[in-house]
């Protein structure tokens, strides 16, 4: 797991923001390093514009903003942060998708200043609008794909946890759970008959997570291991154990991912554990025609309109819809003749 971000390195006033991200809102820390990170380079570049600090230097690399006054952050402008968006844009060519959390970040943060702290009358970032996303379709693997994926797992005979990651790249297959939350299992989210896990996503929200056959029968036989004689000393309730009898990383996981990946001759496509999160949902829909509503709980997205990527209907798809057409057999007769 990463280190969560050094928070005694920002303003008091943006620590006590922090603090109210995780435990009043139940934010994840990732979340919340994600904003503590797009904070401090927005008020590095809000102090060095006001004392003339030139940006990239090494100063504003350096620069300790730790010590910044509530007042120093109370006194920015709506213009402080059009600039900035401008900087993000020219000079470090931010995506549409960077500046959008970056923004997200920002009037989270003077949401809080202005409505918990009121220490701000108006909140500078109030009126900003939110940079247009390009809209790109999820990638994701094939049916044939994602069983040659399974078959480079199960014919990796020299893999000493070929059990685990079979059981591993199967859920994520299956069930479209996110990297953090496959994680973050332990032993007692599982129904003693397998029917069902629970995990926690985003938000610390926690939902059941349904298994099918397919779960079930890599469940169970990687479950026979972690149970046995060999496990029994570990202090750890989690269910996916690393080489170092402890619960398995991320980046162990996604490395996992790619080397099977690379066995299945797919590592071309730059596939990644999201990737097979897009695979699973992908294919409920077109193939399993699960409905959306339905889908979006599966995912554990708070709104539907995050579900609706997946709607995005095959080109072969289109082309049977045109050839289904009750039309598309009435020619005319003058071409007969």
């Amino acid at each position: 797991m990463s280190k969560p971000f050094p928070v005694d390195t920002m303003p008091s006033l943006v620590r006590d923001f922090a603090a109210y991200k995780l435990t009043i809102q139940g934010c994840s820390q990732k979340t919340v390093d994600e904003y503590l990170s797009d904070l401090r380079l927005f008020l590095k570049f809000v102090y060095s514009k006001r004392y003339g600090v030139k940006i990239p230097s090494d100063f504003f690399d350096k620069l300790d903003i730790s010590k910044l006054e509530n007042d120093f952050i109370t006194k920015t402008t709506p213009e402080e942060i059009y600039d900035f968006f401008i900087y993000i844009s020219n000079e470090r060519r931010n995506s549409s998708a960077a500046k959008s959390r970056k923004l997200s970040a920002i009037k989270a943060f003077f949401k809080f200043v202005c409505q918990k702290r009121r220490l701000m009358e108006k909140n500078p970032a109030i009126d900003m609008e939110a940079p247009k996303k390009k809209q790109s379709l999820p990638k994701f693997l094939s049916m044939e794909e994602s069983v040659a994926l399974l078959e480079a797992v199960e014919n990796d005979k020299e893999s000493k946890s070929r059990e685990r990651d079979y059981a591993i790249i199967t859920l994520f297959l299956n069930c479209g759970m996110r990297l953090s939350e496959l994680v973050g299992i332990n032993l007692n989210d599982l129904d003693r008959e397998l029917r069902s896990l629970r995990v926690i996503g985003k938000g610390n929200k926690e939902r059941i997570v349904y298994l099918n056959e397919a779960c079930k029968q890599a469940l169970t036989t990687y479950i026979l291991i972690r149970k046995s004689d060999r496990y029994k000393s570990i202090n750890t309730n989690a269910l996916f154990i690393s080489k170092q009898y402890k619960r398995i990383s991320n980046k162990t996981v996604q490395w996992l991912v790619y080397k099977y990946l690379t066995l299945a001759g797919l590592d071309y496509k730059h596939y990644s554990t999201h990737k097979l999160r897009h695979t699973a949902a992908t294919l409920m829909y077109q193939t399993g025609k699960v409905d959306v509503r339905v889908l979006k709980e599966i995912l554990g997205h708070e709104q539907l309109n995050t579900t609706q990527i997946y709607t995005h209907v095959s080109n072969k798809g289109m082309q049977d819809a045109i050839n289904n057409n009750p039309l598309a057999n009435i020619k005319s007769k003058k071409n007969d003749n």
